[in-house]
């Protein structure tokens, strides 16, 4: 039988407690955690798989509606979906682009990281057809979907005006790829994205949604276009989408960088 004493049991205490930092979710033991979860998962996703098919909607006025801002977003004025990245046919899409490709229907049910579900049916295209005329490059493992919902306010956005600004000395700063206009909120207004496996984003249960319940899709769950799938957990489906981008190597999330699960699959 083996003994721990009780300086080696608290100093194996302390080891776990250094290495579980909340403010650096994805690194030492958490990140170590987070890299094992992740590996197990993708070992358990069969991409040929596909989540059931719902019978029952939930009603319109009980699925749960979510997003940052402090209000419903709007689209930007000339809105148009960016496909981008490692892709020899790089798209700049409306939603009539959308419609006249090939249509598929979905109606799973909607799994909450928070603990509840519930049904809807989605239409849209598959994000395997928007791959396939953008020649997306095999190299490009993942997809980065970017949104124009952020934290905060238009307002906000108003209240930073350069002649308010106090005069600096620093040379001025290229944008960074999420602060370009058109592709996310500036101000400080942190924007809402994801980062997902090509496998997951490629399965055929995986579309951007232009539709929900056989109407045009509402401003209140993600129009113009959202993306949704049968193999991801809610926070992972990035609603008023404007950008998808194939990378080379993995991004992350506005919930995935607050340390939430970057695979979250069902």
């Amino acid at each position: 039988m083996i003994r721990f004493s009780r300086r080696t049991f608290l100093g194996a205490t302390l080891l776990g407690a250094a290495g579980c930092n909340p403010q650096k979710p994805h690194e030492g033991f958490l990140g170590a955690m987070e890299r094992w979860n992740d590996g197990a998962q993708r070992l358990l996703f069969r991409k040929g798989k596909l989540a059931r098919d719902e019978r029952t909607l939930t009603k319109i006025e009980a699925f749960p509606v979510y997003h940052l801002a402090d209000d419903v977003p709007a689209a930007p004025p000339g809105w148009r979906l960016q496909v981008k990245g490692l892709c020899a046919r790089p798209l700049s899409l409306s939603v009539e682009d959308l419609r006249k490709m090939p249509r598929t229907d979905i109606r799973v049910r909607h799994y909450c990281v928070e603990g509840w579900s519930a049904v809807a049916s989605w239409h849209g295209v598959r994000l395997s057809e928007i791959a396939r005329i953008a020649g997306a490059d095999p190299k490009a493992r993942f997809v980065e979907f970017r949104s124009f919902d952020a934290t905060g306010s238009e307002d906000d956005d108003e209240d930073v005006d350069d002649g308010d600004q106090e005069a600096s000395d620093e040379p001025e700063r290229e944008p960074d790829a999420k602060e370009v206009p058109g592709s996310a909120p500036a101000a400080g207004r942190l924007p809402y994205y994801s980062c997902w496996d090509r496998e997951s984003a490629e399965h055929a249960q995986s579309i951007l949604a232009y539709g929900m319940n056989g109407r045009d899709l509402m401003p209140d769950h993600g129009a113009p276009v959202r993306l949704y799938s049968g193999v991801k957990l809610g926070y992972k489906m990035v609603k008023y989408l404007t950008e998808v981008i194939y990378l080379p190597d993995r991004s992350g999330g506005y919930w995935e960088d607050q340390g939430y699960e970057w695979f979250a699959g069902v």
